[in-house]
């Protein structure tokens, strides 16, 4: 196998409660699911040791290369299992400074891409090496519906659970490190995740629905206020539930059907690029077990 061709998935916090900081860290309890909004990723095997990203798209030219992740992922993937390097083309179509979780998902699809071209099957030492660069990007290495805790790095895969969203997009991003240094001045810690869980887990999507929130949407209103816009254009539509991702600045909201997306799209009024979506299982919808957790014998069902 000389070439490798991945998308690298966007991901949604449907609730994010912060529950404290630890060695430095803010400690997270997180719902999220990946969604049909990715990134084109290619590899190409080289001869020598080196890596070499090219980027093109939504912005990507702005990224400098000492805080590329998909170009770290690959050294050190190169480092850690003592391969030769690639060629990595990345066409990007994740927004940046959205809160979608789109330089962790190119450093998944480098470091799994890179696993397909050298035949490296260690899922564990994958893993590792994948949080190592990032909170979500051992969780994007597999994606799908899933609860993380701790810094981000400890998946539970949860069954997957078909949802749509119309997602808006304000022009500006905002800085995550000044959305959590908000968050310390003024934040309140929330606890909606453990309810949408058991929620979805019965199968009570309108209900799960209600619980989706953010500890940081306050913080990242303070900061943009464009963010607000946008929630209280979602909420006008009527849907399941609204709520930021991330750290901002990307706003959803969560709808029954396709089509009532598509509905909401045709009316907003407002100044966002509005994207409507679909929740994706990248590779089964009948998850049970995640391969990637230490420890774990068994893979997808």
């Amino acid at each position: 196998m000389n070439t490798v061709k991945l998308n690298a998935y966007a991901k949604l916090n449907l609730t994010l409660d912060i529950k404290g900081v630890k060695n430095g860290y803010h400690m997270l309890d997180s719902l999220v699911t990946t969604v049909n909004i990715s990134d084109g990723v290619t590899l190409k095997k080289r001869n020598d040791g080196i890596v070499r990203v090219v980027m093109r798209g939504a912005g990507s030219s702005s990224v400098l290369p000492e805080e590329n992740n998909a170009q770290k992922a690959g050294d050190a993937f190169t480092a850690a299992f003592q391969t030769r390097g690639a060629d990595i083309f990345i066409h990007k179509n994740i927004p940046l400074s959205a809160g979608m979780g789109g330089s962790s998902a190119d450093a998944a699809a480098v470091i799994a891409g890179m696993g397909m071209l050298y035949g490296v099957s260690d899922m564990g030492a994958m893993k590792a090496l994948a949080d190592s660069l990032g909170s979500d990007t051992g969780y994007l290495l597999s994606g799908g519906l899933a609860r993380l805790g701790g810094r981000g790095c400890e998946v539970e895969l949860l069954p997957y659970r078909q949802m749509y969203f119309l997602i808006l997009f304000p022009r500006a991003g905002i800085p995550t490190r000044e959305c959590y240094a908000e968050f310390d001045l003024c934040g309140t810690p929330g606890a909606r995740t453990e309810r949408a869980a058991a929620e979805l887990a019965a199968g009570n999507l309108h209900w799960a629905a209600k619980c989706f929130g953010n500890d940081l949407f306050e913080p990242a209103k303070k900061l943009l206020p464009a963010v607000e816009d946008a929630y209280l254009s979602l909420r006008a539509f009527s849907p399941l539930g609204v709520s930021m991702t991330g750290s901002g600045s990307a706003v959803f909201g969560c709808f029954e059907s396709r089509e009532l997306c598509e509905w909401a799209k045709s009316r907003y009024r407002g100044k966002c690029r509005a994207v409507t979506a679909k929740s994706v299982d990248p590779f089964n919808p009948k998850t049970k077990r995640n391969p990637f957790v230490l420890g774990a014998e068994e893979g997808r069902e």
